[in-house]
């Protein structure tokens, strides 16, 4: 329902942009899901105002994303400013702005679980294994207290797809108070797609608590 979470795309578009504007939040987030594959990004969210396009990246491998005397992220900011400008999709005085923040804990989100589950399968490491292992690994972090990971395709290079499912800790998934993250993944393998999904429930959100 999204009542807990903030969106991902923080802009107000005067008349006769949005289409533009919405063209380019999902161009960024091509470019960067495909330029950044194996940094394990958590997050990418795009504010917009008059004068500036600002672009936040979480990561929990910030460094090297930034590089060297920060020139990696310099280059990555230019790359964005190209591809937008290739398209037309930019305004002319409008500063391309990119902020790089680390996740602090990194068992505890979803789509950094996700990847490194997907991580885990194409490196051919055995898929009940990679389950185990990290429902394990997400249930070592103090502020969760459910997983659920889920899997369908043709594990483990079976000539039929079909799904598997591992759990620890509970997941209320009808709850709408419940602070639950959710991502899903692909992990594409010489046989085909295998998709991967992970929930990780850290608890109720109260209304006091949040002010």
């Amino acid at each position: 329902m999204g009542i807990l979470r903030d969106w991902k795309s923080r802009w107000f578009s005067p008349k006769g942009k949005y289409k533009t504007h919405l063209k380019g939040d999902v161009l960024i987030r091509e470019f960067l899901e495909k330029k950044l594959k194996g940094f394990f990004v958590a997050d990418i969210e795009i504010e917009r105002s008059a004068k500036a396009l600002r672009i936040i990246v979480s990561t929990s491998r910030p460094g090297m994303i930034i590089g060297r005397a920060g020139d990696g992220a310099e280059v990555l900011r230019k790359d964005i400013k190209k591809m937008l400008e290739k398209h037309k999709l930019l305004e002319d005085k409008v500063d391309v702005k990119l902020d790089i923040k680390e996740v602090k804990s990194a068992e505890s989100n979803a789509a950094i679980v996700a990847q490194m589950v997907v991580e885990g399968l194409e490196k051919r490491l055995q898929f009940r294994r990679v389950m185990k292992q990290t429902l394990e690994k997400v249930m070592a972090n103090r502020d969760v207290l459910g997983v659920r990971v889920f899997l369908a395709g043709r594990l483990g290079g079976a000539t039929m797809s079909r799904t598997e499912d591992r759990k620890l800790g509970r997941i209320p998934l009808q709850t709408l108070r419940a602070d639950i993250d959710y991502a899903q993944a692909k992990a594409i393998m010489p046989y085909g797609s295998i998709g991967v999904k992970v929930w990780i429930y850290k608890g109720d959100i109260f209304a006091d608590a949040k002010k």
